[in-house]
């Protein structure tokens, strides 16, 4: 059988439990500054042209995240140091400070609630 290729990332998708949502939710649209595409009371969705990251209540997730290295979402931004900064006056704590790596980039570590892991990415010019 023959079929085509994947594409790209139509996007990511945490689930949480419901008495988690809200900060959840808060979160990534307070705190981070992200703007919602559509939200409900059990869901909220961003879209970065075409990309999509949302966070949705999930019947049989609990708790903090069991193994959160195993996925990390990377958010790019063009000053990583300005929204280091500003994540960090919002009370984000950061388990490493924006560093650049070997190809170029710059990365900076940080948790959501859930101790999901994410990560600021800026890529090289």
């Amino acid at each position: 059988m023959t079929t085509g290729p994947i594409e790209g990332l139509a996007g990511v998708l945490i689930w949480t439990e419901p008495d988690r949502f809200g900060a959840m939710a808060r979160f990534y649209r307070d705190t981070l500054g992200l703007t919602p595409r559509s939200a409900k009371s059990d869901f909220i969705n961003f879209d970065w042209s075409g990309v999509r990251l949302s966070v949705g209540v999930h019947d049989q997730v609990r708790g903090m995240s069991g193994e959160p290295l195993r996925i990390m979402v990377n958010l790019t931004v063009g000053d990583i140091r300005a929204v280091h900064e500003r994540l960090i006056r919002a009370g984000v704590v950061f388990f490493r400070a924006p560093a650049r790596e070997e190809w170029g980039g710059w990365v900076a570590t940080f948790a959501d609630p859930d101790g999901n892991i994410l990560q600021l990415m800026q890529l090289p010019t």
